[in-house]
C-alpha cells in the first residue's frame, strides 16, 4: 500500500477512534462513516445527511467471519449469498447487537455489507470495529456517482474527507440490498 494511501488510513482511524466522522470511498459510492458502535457519532451522521433517524444506516466490515458478533442467529443462506454476489450487497439481518442503539432499526434489523474494496476493506480492518456507510448526500438528494458530486454542505460537515479516489470519475453506484428474514426467507428490497 502506498504511502499517502496510509496516511489517509491512519489518520481516518484517528478521527474514527475520537468519535469523529468522515468521508471515504466505498465499494459503492462515496460514504458518511463513523465508528458504529458509537451513539453520537451515529446521531451527528443523521444531522449532517439531516436524515430522520427512524430511517436506518448500513455498516461496513472486512470479513464475513465478523458477522456472528453482530447478528444473533446469523442465517446461514447469508454466507452463501455473500459469496456468490458478483456486486456489493447489503443484507438486512434480524437480531442485531454490539452496535449503537440507533443503528438498529425499530424491528431490531441492520444492514450490513462486506466490503471488498481494497481500501474500504482495509480501513474496516484496521479500525476493528464496523463502520457506518452510508451515501455522501443529503436525505432525499441523489446518491452522488463520485467525489466531484458531492455537495459542498456535505464536505464542510466532516471531520476528514480521505484523499484517495477523489479524482477517480468512474460512476459509482449503491449496492444491492436484500433482508433475509428469522426463518431465512429472502426478500430483494433494491436490485
Amino acid at each position: 500500500m502506498n504511502r499517502l494511501i496510509e496516511k489517509d488510513i491512519q489518520t481516518a482511524c484517528e478521527v474514527l477512534r475520537k468519535g469523529g466522522v468522515i468521508l471515504y470511498p466505498t465499494d459503492t459510492v462515496w460514504g458518511i462513516g463513523c465508528d458504529a458502535t458509537c451513539a453520537e457519532a451515529v446521531a451527528r451522521i443523521y444531522e449532517i445527511k439531516k436524515r430522520s433517524d427512524s430511517k436506518s444506516l448500513l455498516v461496513l466490515l472486512d470479513s464475513a467471519t465478523k458477522l456472528d458478533f453482530y447478528i444473533n442467529d446469523l442465517p446461514n443462506i447469508a454466507l452463501d449469498l455473500i459469496e456468490v454476489s458478483d456486486q456489493p450487497l447489503t443484507i438486512v439481518y434480524s437480531g442485531a447487537k454490539n452496535v449503537a442503539p440507533n443503528l438498529i432499526a425499530g424491528d431490531g434489523t441492520l444492514g450490513i455489507r462486506i466490503t471488498n474494496e481494497a481500501f474500504s476493506r482495509e480501513l474496516c480492518r484496521r479500525f476493528g470495529k464496523p463502520l457506518v456507510s452510508t451515501s455522501a448526500n443529503i436525505s432525499g438528494q441523489p446518491a452522488p456517482e463520485n467525489f466531484a458530486k458531492i455537495n459542498d454542505e456535505i464536505i464542510r460537515s466532516v471531520d476528514y474527507t480521505v484523499n484517495y479516489r477523489r479524482n477517480d470519475n468512474r460512476i459509482a453506484r449503491p449496492s444491492a440490498i436484500i433482508k433475509i428474514g428469522p426463518g431465512g426467507e429472502v426478500q430483494i428490497i433494491r436490485e
